[in-house]
């Protein structure tokens, strides 16, 4: 009888990766940098900030991907490594456990205040999402809460006792419902057929895709407005950009009004982190 050997290590890598959702934690960590810069964080609070919210990430993606195995195996989601078997989970499972740790440990480095926040308002309401509260109505709040709490994680590493203030954490909120909504409409169906119902779902493609780009709208106007009260040629060009694009969103037909929607969330993202400047 042929004894079946185990997965070597660096089999498990790229599934692995693949499993922690890497594209949405890449672009959280990346703006988590960039907030950081604009703050005019040290070099260290910026490395530290990024790393706690890095690992935050990964185990965010790698908890999504347990707490889904059997939704993903029952609509045969080749897309999903637990699903097709390329790695098993006890192994995401450590590498959740290792992520958490090292995010509990990174976060603590950067004071209490901004440890308190990242771990109760940015991982916590995470990992509330995966494991119940994405089937619900109430799946944006997550969302909501962890990208709005984000801005003051990274200042609050720098040494500000206070959280960021409404201009940046209500937008920063906007952006994090806008995110949810345009990530779950490809997978409407998928997740119908799985038991998910959470506020896309309920809203539909047509009505999802309308608040969504409703919401881009009013933070684009309170991320230029909220800092300054004669914003620069630059932050005006980029708000008339963002109503043209956001006609698009709502006329538009096809792939075409997701892709104007997502336009208008990097612009945004861009103006959160330059401070409407």
């Amino acid at each position: 009888m042929a004894v079946r050997s185990r997965v070597t290590p660096p089999d498990t890598v790229l599934p692995l990766l693949r499993a922690a959702h890497l594209g949405p934690g890449l672009a959280v960590t990346t703006l988590t940098a960039l907030l950081g810069s604009s703050a005019r964080l040290r070099p260290r609070e910026i490395a530290a900030s990024t790393a706690a919210v890095f690992l935050g990430q990964l185990s965010i993606g790698w908890g999504n991907d347990l707490v889904d195995a059997a939704r993903d195996r029952a609509v045969a989601r080749a897309d999903k490594p637990l699903a097709t078997g390329e790695v098993g989970a006890p192994v995401v499972a450590g590498a959740l456990a290792t992520a958490l740790l090292g995010c509990v440990a990174a976060s603590a480095s950067l004071g209490r205040r901004s440890a308190l926040t990242h771990l109760a308002l940015g991982v916590g309401p995470a990992h509330a999402y995966n494991l119940g509260l994405k089937s619900t109505a109430w799946s944006w709040a997550p969302y909501a809460v962890a990208f709005g709490a984000l801005p003051s994680v990274v200042s609050q590493a720098g040494g500000d006792r206070r959280r960021s203030p409404a201009w940046i954490t209500a937008p920063a909120a906007a952006l994090g419902v806008c995110a949810h909504i345009l990530n779950a409409l490809p997978d409407l169906a998928q997740d119908d057929a799985t038991g998910v119902h959470g506020l896309p779902h309920r809203l539909g493609a047509e009505r999802g895709r309308q608040l969504a780009t409703g919401l881009l709208g009013l933070a684009s106007v309170a991320i230029v407005l909220g800092p300054n009260a004669t914003p620069s040629p630059v932050a005006w060009s980029a708000l008339a950009a963002n109503g043209a694009l956001g006609a698009v969103a709502l006329r538009g037909t096809g792939r075409t009004p997701f892709r104007a929607a997502v336009a208008i969330a990097l612009i945004d993202a861009g103006l959160l982190v330059s401070g409407a400047r």
